[in-house]
Order: structure tokens, then C-alpha cells, then sequence
């Protein structure tokens, strides 16, 4: 959860909501792929940090289907997102803090408990949600405060 929070952060620097996500190989250790936010800069609505880090596992390991890896994230994912850790059969997912608004596995759809859900990981919520909570929050008040000076 370390490195996704670095990853937040330098989505952070770059003006991105401050989300970053880690695929990693249980059995190793291996961090595989890292992602940050990057929607704008991308110019890309489906360049969440999730899809970024599932994008270059996969490329990386040249298989689409990423089976027994762990993806950690600093925010629960959305519906976008638990659609694709799904298709990629991700074995377990843990994500930091809860998105009451935009989260689709313990909120919204909870995407997971749909008998429509193919697949279905391991989750594993709140690991490290303050820190992943309050990086949020600082982000979002310096934005209010900087709309409200233009």
C-alpha cells in the first residue's frame, strides 16, 4: 500500500485525484505494475489508476488473465474499474479508503455480489484508509480553495 500511495501522490503532483494502484505477486513480492491517476493528462476517462496498473501487468507478463496477483489500491475502486479486476481475474484486491459516492464493491453496485460477476476476488478494505482518506481530502479542499480565488 506504500507504493500506491506514492503513486497517489505523484498523481497528486500532476494535478490528478490522487488515487494510485500495484499489482503485486503474492508469492514473491514481485511489485509487477504500478499506475497512477491520469485521466486529464491522458485525456483518457478510462485512465484510472487501476486500469493503468492491470494495462502494464498484462503487458508485462503477456497475459491478459492476471490469476493469483494481487492488486492494491489506495481507493475502492469504481464500477469501470471492479469490471476489469474482474475480467483480469485478480485473486484478491485491497484498497485503502471507501468511496461512498463512486465505489462499486462495498457501495453503489457492489459489483462483486452480482450474480453477473464472473469472477470474483478475495477483498480487503481500510488498509491504510486514513492516510489514503486525508490524501483525498487535502486534494480536494486545495482545489475548492484555488476555484473559489477564480
Amino acid at each position: 500500500m506504500r507504493i500506491a500511495l506514492e503513486a497517489a501522490q505523484a498523481a497528486a503532483a500532476a494535478g490528478e485525484t490522487p488515487v494510485g494502484a500495484v499489482v503485486v505477486d503474492p508469492a514473491t513480492g514481485e511489485v509487477i505494475a504500478v499506475g497512477a491517476n491520469s485521466p486529464i493528462s491522458a485525456h483518457d476517462p478510462s485512465a484510472h489508476a487501476e486500469i493503468l496498473a492491470l494495462r502494464a501487468a498484462a503487458e508485462r507478463l503477456g497475459n491478459y488473465r492476471l490469476t493469483g496477483l494481487t492488486l492494491v489500491v489506495t481507493l475502492e475502486p469504481c464500477a469501470m474499474c471492479a469490471g476489469a479486476i474482474s475480467h483480469a481475474r485478480i485473486g484478491r484486491l485491497v484498497f485503502g479508503a471507501e468511496d461512498p459516492k463512486g465505489g462499486a464493491v462495498v457501495h453503489g453496485p457492489r459489483f462483486f455480489d452480482q450474480p453477473t460477476c464472473h469472477w470474483r476476488p478475495k477483498v480487503t478494505g481500510g488498509v491504510l484508509a486514513e492516510e489514503s482518506s486525508a490524501m483525498l481530502k487535502a486534494f480536494f479542499r486545495a482545489r475548492r480553495k484555488t476555484a473559489a480565488k477564480a
